[in-house]
């Protein structure tokens, strides 16, 4: 049997363990060049939401270089992960197991925030926040971009 890969949807998980909001404001920005995801997309299909994901990415990106910005393991922290995991795995799951993308994008981003807060500590303490954080931002948003470049059509 030929079950259709739900790897997009954990590597989106993926980015979500580092920026919460980057799979999001990808996957809005996809949608503005007109990229169709392989699963169904309510919510960032409409512009008051497409918009609102693409500035809180933005936002995010400059938050996090704040010394008040909390750990991405906080209870808030997570839950934007899960919800902004879920959304874009869902999106990026094929049409039909949305709901198991979501649910492989949520089970892979929690656990990998953990891992991924501990290696932006070690960073942040060799070459400090704002470095790090620029470094990680680099990373994270090259990675959400090829994924969801690679998992959409026109």
């Amino acid at each position: 049997m030929n079950t259709p890969s739900l790897l997009p949807s954990a590597l989106i998980g993926a980015v979500a363990s580092a920026r919460s909001m980057t799979p999001m404001a990808t996957i809005a920005a996809a949608r503005l060049a007109h990229r169709d995801t392989p699963g169904e997309l309510f919510l960032l299909d409409r512009p008051l939401f497409k918009y609102g994901a693409l500035a809180m990415g933005a936002g995010e990106l400059a938050g996090d270089k704040m010394k008040s910005a909390p750990d991405r393991t906080v209870f808030l922290g997570l839950l934007a992960r899960v919800a902004s995991a879920a959304i874009a795995g869902a999106a990026l799951a094929p049409k039909g197991r949305e709901k198991a993308g979501a649910a492989v994008a949520v089970a892979t981003a929690v656990p990998l925030a953990y891992l991924t807060l501990a290696g932006r500590k070690r960073a942040m303490a060799r070459i400090g926040q704002t470095r790090s954080g620029l470094i990680e931002d680099a990373l994270v948003l090259a990675a959400g971009a090829a994924v969801v470049a690679l998992s959409t059509k026109r």
